[in-house]
């Protein structure tokens, strides 16, 4: 696929300023990404100028929708985001999560094929995870969404919990508190979009392996937001409790 030569200036751009820590003025940017598939060659473009995969494909993932009829919407993760030991951009806030993690390889047969009510079955381990928020445009979450998207939907990490099998639940029925600081606990019951997790790993399968790579086991996604963007203090130490699934504290 050919890159316009705007988006790659922006792929440059974005790549050093993940190097500088200096945002970019996203106003001076909005030329260069005219449509989603403009956002996504700039996400893979900057993955790769910045070596983030390990092999064929990065090998963590953000993806998310606000309802099960789409659009859904995907991003790289930086690899020295993960768990990382300490935060390298100021933090807008904090995501409570459900990572899950895939047991199978996935050619791109499968993931065409891949149904959403059995999407599970490709599933061998699943996590609580606190996704870590930041921008590297100067306007933060204000930018055009289309920028948003091609700064890797605002992520600035991922912290993950301690990895359990992988099994079917009564989603609508699991309750997720989260604490930030000393704000009070915001607890919320079948909150997520999807109802279900893994309801949106057919869409994100299938944009991993639109170029026709099979997506390795192993690989992680992160499945979206039970609590909303959490405002966050430097120094905040953030609790999330997933009943029955786990919990996770950070101090960020």
């Amino acid at each position: 696929m050919s890159i316009r030569p705007d988006t790659q200036t922006l792929i440059t751009a974005l790549s050093q300023a993940r190097l500088s820590g200096q945002p970019l003025r996203a106003a001076d940017w909005v030329s260069a990404v005219h449509s989603e598939a403009d956002a996504y060659a700039v996400q893979d473009g900057v993955a790769a100028a910045l070596g983030w995969a390990k092999g064929s494909l990065v090998r963590h993932w953000k993806s998310g929708g606000a309802t099960r009829s789409g659009p859904f919407s995907h991003a790289p993760l930086d690899p020295a985001a993960i768990n990382p030991a300490s935060k390298t951009w100021p933090l807008l806030g904090v995501e409570a999560e459900v990572a899950l993690r895939l047991g199978r390889d996935v050619s791109p047969e499968a993931a065409r094929a891949m149904e959403s009510e059995t999407a599970g079955d490709w599933v061998d381990a699943m996590a609580v995870a606190v996704e870590l928020v930041a921008s590297r445009w100067t306007e933060g979450l204000a930018a055009p969404e289309l920028l948003r998207m091609a700064d890797h939907q605002s992520n600035a990490g991922l912290m993950l919990g301690i990895w359990q099998p992988y099994a079917a639940r009564d989603w609508s029925a699991q309750t997720c508190q989260v604490k930030v600081g000393s704000q009070t606990p915001v607890t919320r019951t079948g909150s997520h979009s999807l109802n279900d997790p893994a309801w949106l790993l057919p869409a994100w399968l299938q944009h991993l392996t639109r170029h026709g790579t099979t997506v390795a086991a192993g690989t992680v996604v992160t499945t979206g937001s039970w609590v909303g963007c959490l405002p966050i203090q430097p120094d905040d130490r953030v609790s999330v409790d997933f009943a029955g699934l786990g919990n996770l504290t950070v101090r960020l």
